[in-house]
């Protein structure tokens, strides 16, 4: 289901900001490269964390899921020198990617990739320490990255999390991710800790402010 016109879309990229050179190589990369390539995130979404980011001021950045390092990159954009962006992948190849283009931006002492499973990761961070957190890994997991993340992120900061509408399956879940994610927004609405709400664009993003 395309919940909007790939035309539109293609619209709003070439009137937003654009990406650095760097990013293209990334994307231009990954689509060559990776077997499921749609996994990056993008300029649109990629431009809305940079913003939230912005507007809130945040600091200190968590990640759950890394994939090739894009929005990693992306959000590295909007912190200050003393920032830190700290992201999670299990996939080995995934790191590798990640940490080459990593390595060619003026931001790679700023960006730290945890590489393991992100709920054990997820455990041994410390509480209340992030401003921002950004979950876009398996969605088996996402109620419990959400859950682990509304502890690790402080009073005021920001969840976001994509995929929420999982190309417009969630109107009708059959499959097990697909469940995973309407349990995980229905969590959300119901959670008093945060007010929430979820944008259409591209596939869903879960905005969540912490009380």
């Amino acid at each position: 289901m395309n919940l909007i016109d790939p035309k539109i879309n293609t619209y709003c990229e070439e009137v937003s900001e654009p990406d650095n050179n760097l990013l293209v190589e990334l994307r231009k990369y990954t689509f060559e490269n990776e077997q499921v390539p749609q996994m990056i995130s993008g300029s649109q979404v990629g431009n809305i964390l940079k913003s939230f980011i912005q507007l809130s001021n945040a600091k200190n950045i968590l990640e759950v899921g890394t994939f090739t390092g894009y929005s990693a990159l992306k959000m590295a954009e909007a912190i200050p020198k003393n920032g830190a962006i700290h992201t999670c992948e299990i996939m080995d190849r995934h790191v590798e990617v990640a940490q080459k283009f990593i390595n060619k931006s003026k931001y790679k002492d700023l960006i730290t990739i945890y590489h393991g499973n992100a709920n054990e990761t997820l455990e041994q961070l410390q509480s209340e320490f992030y401003d921002f957190a950004f979950i876009d890994a398996d969605k088996s997991g996402y109620l419990d990255y959400y859950k682990k993340c509304m502890v690790l992120v402080k009073s005021g900061g920001i969840i976001i999390l994509d995929n929420m509408l999982w190309s417009g399956h969630v109107l009708n879940p059959q499959d097990d991710d697909t469940m995973s994610l309407v349990k995980t927004a229905k969590f959300i609405k119901n959670d008093n800790r945060c007010t929430n709400f979820l944008m259409t664009v591209r596939d869903g993003l879960m905005v969540c402010i912490k009380s």
